[in-house]
């Protein structure tokens, strides 16, 4: 209770700075953005994945400001650090030109956009061409409630998200085919287990490297999304949104999952299991299979192919038909209100230059023969490239085009490679599911979401490792259906939903 009333007070303190400056800032501009020949200087904050963040004299921040007529000042934080960073930056109120919010929809943002706190683009996104190259599905996505949009997506890849791949060199050493459901899939990850597929004579191997952590099933999940045949908890059932826990699919779900690890198919230390522990059964040859992106598949393969030339992952493109479609966003730019109308417009066509050919290689490769080099049409990022931090992971976390096979490629990866992992990422375009729960608000969830999952994720986890029966999960699935707290969150996750349908049409 203490932590929302101070946020609330945050929020309350935040607006009312945000929009007492919007009146006098207004015309406190620096001269800068009326005058389309001098430098607009612009502020951001957003956050780097390299060891180091480029400083402000890195040739590639120079190399933009040369093009672009700009004098940047921008704020890198850690991703380990970035939400309280978000969270202390709104609550001073001297929000920078352009913020990368990482979640679009906390209660901060939405009450921003609520009190007139943050630019409404939506009139003006038709004029910046390379903005609207984004998918229809990026800009629904960011939304808010009353269907505008408040800022300019961080885009992303719809296609070759996380999913399971397999051992495609086990696959055939033992006759197998690819599997196209999850009962194949079962039958595939048997053999794996039983039939020495490295060659051992130990019977030393696992079928799936997964784990849980105490509120998702992380790299179980797209199985268990196999079944229920949505991505995330929430279902369209009748035009209703239907939390996946309560459908019988959930059930079928877990008893495979016990079944599995009653057999060994996964591993019997699933529920501590860490990230890099998982990733290093597959790299030491001892597991047929894990759940990433396509492009995350080369990674345990490539250190396989030192050892076993013919190792080789291959990303499944279904299984019972389905597979899941991501949000194509991982946060968006929002521009406050202090910033006068004629500099949002040349914010706007900044950001645009960024997401084209030119603006986006130049932020994420570099200059040509100097920070990378072409093969076949693929950038080989050199040493060069290291030493002045361009990246993907640096400035590209500001400037990025939408590219569909953005999820196909890694740095040393065979073209053969990645022309393979771009026609399973065409193909899963075709079938895939999106989550319709994005952007969605319920202020119960907000408060004790997280208490909930961890009530859910505990009782699956005790179903998987029979510490509880499977027929315990009716009982549970059934006081889950009652609960107060689930009650409300279906009622309000179902209003956004229909606010957001009347919005849309």
């Amino acid at each position: 209770m203490k932590k929302r009333l101070a946020l609330s007070t945050v929020i309350a303190l935040l607006t009312t700075s945000i929009l007492a400056a919007c009146s006098g800032k207004q015309a406190d501009s620096g001269g800068t953005e009326g005058d389309a020949a001098s430098p607009l200087e612009i502020s951001i904050m957003s956050m780097y994945y390299t060891p180091e963040p480029p400083g402000p004299d890195n040739v590639i921040v120079k190399e933009i400001e040369k093009r672009t007529n700009t004098k940047l000042k921008i704020t890198w934080v850690s991703p380990n650090s970035y939400a309280d960073k978000v969270n202390v930056t709104l609550a001073s109120g001297d929000i920078p030109d352009l913020m990368l919010v990482d979640d679009p929809f906390t209660a901060q943002v939405r009450t921003m956009v609520s009190q007139g706190a943050v630019w409404d683009l939506t009139p003006y996104i038709k004029d910046y061409p390379n903005l609207m190259k984004f998918p229809e599905d990026t800009w629904n996505n960011t939304k808010q409630a009353d269907g505008k949009n408040y800022g300019i997506p961080r885009v992303r890849p719809l296609e070759g998200g996380g999913f399971i791949y397999l051992r495609k060199d086990w696959l055939d050493q033992l006759q197998l085919q690819v599997p196209q459901t999850t009962d194949e899939l079962y039958t595939v990850l048997k053999a794996f287990v039983e039939q020495d597929p490295n060659g051992n004579g130990q019977k030393d191997t696992t079928g799936l490297a997964v784990f849980v952590d105490q509120q998702t099933m992380q790299w179980m999940s797209e199985l268990q999304n196999s079944f229920t045949k949505t991505k995330g908890d929430w279902k369209i059932i009748d035009g209703k949104l239907v939390n996946v826990h309560l459908l019988p699919e959930m059930k079928e779900a877990l008893a495979w999952f016990n079944r599995a690890y009653n057999e060994k198919l996964i591993p019997e230390d699933f529920a501590v299991l860490k990230n890099s522990q998982a990733k290093d059964l597959m790299k030491a040859n001892r597991a047929g299979g894990a759940q990433d992106t396509v492009e995350a598949a080369w990674e345990p393969t490539e250190e396989l192919r030192k050892t076993i030339p013919q190792a080789d992952m291959l990303p499944l493109v279904s299984l019972n038909g389905y597979v899941n479609r991501d949000s194509g966003f991982f946060g968006m730019f929002v521009i406050p209100k202090t910033v006068p109308e004629d500099k949002m417009k040349r914010l706007l066509q900044f950001m645009d230059y960024g997401t084209s050919d030119e603006g986006s290689d130049l932020a994420n490769y570099g200059l040509k023969d100097v920070h990378y080099t072409e093969q076949n049409g693929v950038k080989i990022s050199t040493e060069q490239a290291k030493k002045d931090i361009v990246a993907q992971q640096a400035f590209g976390q500001i400037f990025s085009k939408y590219d569909k096979y953005l999820r196909a490629w890694r740095v040393g990866m065979p073209i053969d490679v990645f022309e393979r992992n771009k026609k399973i990422i065409d193909e899963r375009a075709t079938r895939s599911v999106p989550d319709p729960s994005v952007g969605l608000n319920s202020d119960t969830n907000t408060q004790v979401g997280t208490e909930l999952r961890k009530k859910i994720q505990d009782m699956k986890t005790k179903v998987i490792m029979g510490k509880a029966p499977i027929s315990a999960w009716d009982e549970f699935a059934n006081k889950l259906k009652n609960d107060p707290d689930m009650i409300k969150i279906t009622n309000e996750i179902n209003a956004s939903y229909q606010q957001r349908l009347a919005a849309v049409n």
